[in-house]
């Protein structure tokens, strides 16, 4: 049959001239076709039937069609078989039949005809063919539908609106577009216009006799429950025909060299990059590995800071942590509510799709289940938030950059809100431009603008005192917090007060965003917010010479920090260490941007950074918790009393263990006491720096000893200072040139006898100069100017808290706090020495008085 020209259809338009004879045989051999692709354009189902004797659209291939697979073209003469062509009229006829990939073909060959002669009508009929392809879901046909809808070739005003309608589809609505076609002809075996429902469940049963590759009646049951749920059926989904099928389901990493780099470029350029890294990385990483020994610096780093770590570095840098990480957290969670608002839309979609087959669902509980089974990622946000509140007061300021993350918050709110289902938009609408307000508002009192009237509207009015640790603001961002709190209620009330968690739990994200933004902006300036704004703008349209300009910067300021604290020498040799490990770790780590990117919305991240977290949160609450149940106050029980009570005399009228048991009940009795200085020792001596280079070989030794500490200095006539002085004399004695004991930590023990009283006479008794009443302090390196200033006789304040060996010989308590009372001014400071404690209870009630203003303010603040 010839097949030069198309077929007249109805949306094809009528040639100006009458056909030449070679076309009218042409159009009397396709004649048969029309009335049937007519249909076929008004409803596919019938062309998609398996009829007998016909292969179906998405079953495996039969025997022949496997046999011919290796020898297709995409030609105009169409699919071959073997060595052999196969005739076009069996491709027609397997088109006529309803086999997507014939349909294809048929119009690629009218594509082809349509360059060469009658490009208007051979184009239209191309067109029809694809149109008829694609609504069975075959990608290629699209593909081509969208190229000729960008041409104009083949698009009339008949069909322009379906092939737009076909093109715009997405993969997700083709594939259960072709997923709706099998399921609905599989269970209508009897090809019929239109079928019962009760009849499709009937049918249900017949579909696994024919092949294991369509769904059973369990597998269809489990399918209508996932659906109830809200669930998406991976089933639903069947895999998209590939443009080449001899490499229809292979991986990239499957495929040969050759056809991997065509087909797939980008992702062989990467398997390359990654390639060429991790061989350099290895052969760099031997190169450092035999000329420096990185396992022993690297180990005598690591215990050199942690025997440098302090409570007030924790308490520093723990806040911190804990803050940085819950932010990431919220940032993480809000994409993957970005991103499950992605599948919201494809489950809408779904839906809508699936309800012309059974327009009986319950489409609205399928939604309310989809939006319980996807609460995961917002409890997680609520969990993180909460970090977020409580270490934002705590952590330190300097060390926040809150004009950057005011502008982070606020692009959060705006991008949430527009995140949010369009269900409950008149009561969102409100509730954000409510809370946006009283948040403005809120902030005019701490504006540095003179407004006075306009400052009257964020002032309170009134303050009401509800009971003793909440008060009432009586304000205007009060009335509208009120009328907040009534649209939160009014989300909650929607659909039988499910919407609480398919309408209010999502806008509580916005919610946090918009006061976690008032928050920071209160501790923001303005031109620290013009130069966050400006800097992001930058960031997009500059990204490269930005990111060498932040990292530029950001070096230098961590250099002058260091310089500040005298420190650059550490920081260098910190750096070169650090080296190896980084190598190291590029060579066992595959990283990838992409993937990291793609990485972040998982919950796996989330719920590690979660976890750890909480492991901190716990930890510190115990340690806080404990450090303030052992707090006291000061007793007024004196030293004579504790020693009648505990003393020598105790002992003589029972015995000692008698005495201690008895004096156990003062326990945790903070003194403050009055006593005679004996002498002071020193127990230990800790430097972990002298520990680490004496591990060392003995020339890299003294090179690093001259590097970080001091020369002795040399014996001079003018030398006036004493600390000189005596240490030009060890110079001979030592073993080494130079020494770094400005690292050394001390602990000191004092022994203190009780003060004489004064007699008459003058004289002393000799149970006053008893030894047996002395009491031994422990004292840290912090005492060590006062220590060191003090002569045998001094008469001393000291505050201490009896606990340990109470009524035994020379119990040993902790020095608190102490002062010289009779020292000379130039002998020692005249401020008293405090141990440095921690007021814990103010900072956690700092923290809970923030968190509670955070979420009540304006309403409600703490007192």
């Amino acid at each position: 049959m010839d097949s030069n020209t198309a077929p007249l259809g109805p949306s094809c338009p009528q040639p100006p001239l009458a056909p030449q004879p070679q076309a009218r045989s042409r159009l009397n051999a396709t004649a048969s076709l029309e009335q049937e692709r007519s249909e076929g354009l008004r409803a596919p189902g019938p062309q998609a039937s398996p009829g007998p004797g016909v292969r179906d659209t998405v079953a495996p291939a039969e025997p022949q069609a496997q046999r011919t697979r290796s020898g297709e073209r995409a030609d105009c003469t169409g699919p071959t078989r073997g060595d052999m062509e196969i005739p076009f009229e069996e491709v027609l006829e397997r088109a006529k039949a309803g086999d997507p990939k014939a349909q294809t073909e048929v119009g690629k060959h009218y594509l082809q005809l349509a360059s060469d002669t009658d490009e208007e009508l051979n184009s239209c009929t191309a067109v029809d063919w694809l149109i008829l392809a694609a609504k069975q879901g075959r990608r290629e046909a699209v593909k081509l539908l969208r190229r000729c809808l960008a041409d104009r070739k083949g698009i009339t005003s008949e069909n322009e609106r379906e092939v737009r309608q076909l093109s715009s589809e997405t993969d997700l609505e083709r594939a259960v577009r072709k997923a709706a076609l099998v399921m609905y002809w599989k269970l209508n075996p009897k090809k019929k216009k239109q079928v019962a429902v009760a009849e499709l469940l009937e049918n249900v049963g017949q579909v696994n006799e024919q092949a294991k590759n369509y769904i059973a009646l369990d597998d269809f049951v489990e399918i209508t429950k996932k659906y109830a749920k809200g669930v998406i059926p991976s089933s639903l989904f069947l895999q998209d025909d590939e443009d080449d099928d001899e490499l229809a389901g292979k991986s990239p990493e499957d495929l040969p060299l050759r056809l991997k780099v065509v087909k797939y470029p980008l992702h062989a350029i990467m398997e390359i990059k990654e390639y060429l890294i991790d061989v350099a990385s290895r052969a760099g990483m031997h190169w450092l590995s035999t000329i420096i020994p990185t396992h022993h610096i690297n180990a005598l780093i690591f215990f050199f800071i942690i025997s440098n770590l302090t409570i007030d570095f924790f308490a520093f840098f723990i806040p911190l942590v804990i803050f940085y990480l819950s932010f990431i957290s919220m940032v993480i969670c809000t994409l993957k509510v970005f991103q499950d608002s992605k599948a919201w839309e494809n489950f809408r979609t779904l839906t809508d799709l699936l309800l012309r087959f059974e327009p009986n669902l319950d489409v609205e509980q399928a939604e309310v289940n989809f939006g319980w089974n996807h609460l995961e990622p917002y409890a997680h946000f609520l969990l993180s938030v909460f970090f977020v509140i409580f270490s934002f007061p705590i952590a330190s300021k300097d060390c926040i950059p809150c004009s950057e993350l005011a502008v982070i918050t606020g692009f959060f709110t705006v991008t949430s809100y527009l995140s949010l289902s369009t269900h409950a938009e008149p009561y969102t609408r409100r509730a954000l431009a409510t809370e946006v307000t009283a948040g403005l508002l809120s902030l005019l009192p701490s504006m540095p603008l003179d407004w006075p009237y306009l400052k009257v509207l964020g002032q309170t009015f009134l303050t009401v005192p509800v009971g003793h640790l909440v008060v009432l603001n009586v304000s205007v961002p009060c009335m509208l917090y009120i009328y907040l709190l009534y649209l939160f209620f009014r989300m909650a009330q929607l659909r039988n007060f499910k919407g609480t968690y398919c309408y209010l739990v999502p806008y509580l994200v916005c919610f946090m965003w918009c006061e976690l933004s008032v928050v920071i902006l209160l501790e923001s300036t303005g031109l620290g917010l013009l130069r966050a704004s400006i800097g992001y703008c930058l960031f997009l349209f500059a990204l490269p010479i930005l990111v060498a300009g932040l990292a530029l910067v950001g070096v230098l300021q961590f250099a002058r920090w260091f310089v500040s604290l005298e420190l650059t020498k550490i920081a260098v040799t910190m750096a070169v260490c650090s080296v190896p490990l980084l190598l190291r770790w590029w060579t066992k780590a595959s990283f990838s941007v992409v993937g990291m990117v793609k990485s972040l919305t998982r919950s796996s991240m989330v719920k590690l950074i979660l976890v750890w977290l909480t492991a901190i949160v716990l930890f510190c609450w115990f340690y806080v918790y404990r450090s303030e149940g052992m707090k006291v106050y000061n007793s007024t029980l004196t030293w004579q009393q504790y020693g009648a009570l505990c003393g020598p005399r105790a002992w003589k009228e029972t015995n000692m263990a008698r005495t201690q048991i008895l004096c156990s009940h003062l326990e945790g009795h903070r003194v403050t006491w009055t006593g005679r200085f004996k002498y002071v020792r020193v127990t230990d001596i800790d430097n972990s720096a002298e520990s680490a280079i004496n591990m060392l070989p003995f020339f890299i030794g003294d090179w690093m000893r001259c590097l970080y500490g001091e020369a002795y200095p040399t014996c001079r006539p003018g030398n006036t200072s004493t600390a000189e002085e005596e240490l030009c004399r060890l110079k001979l004695l030592a073993k080494h040139p130079c020494h770094i004991k400005k690292f050394d930590r001390y602990k000191f023990e004092i022994t203190v006898g009780m003060p004489f009283s004064s007699g008459t006479d003058g004289s002393r008794s000799r149970e006053e100069d008893d030894v047996t009443k002395d009491i031994v302090l422990r004292a840290s390196s912090e005492f060590k100017s006062v220590l060191l200033s003090l002569r045998q006789g001094s008469l001393i304040e000291f505050s201490t808290i009896l606990e340990g060996r109470l009524g035994s010989k020379w119990p040993v308590f902790e020095l608190k706090a102490i002062s010289c009372l009779n020292c000379m001014a130039q002998l020692s400071p005249a401020r008293r020495h405090v141990k440095i404690e921690h007021d814990w209870r103010s900072t956690v009630h700092g923290a809970i008085k923030f968190a509670f203003d955070f979420f009540f303010f304006p309403f409600l603040s703490a007192a």
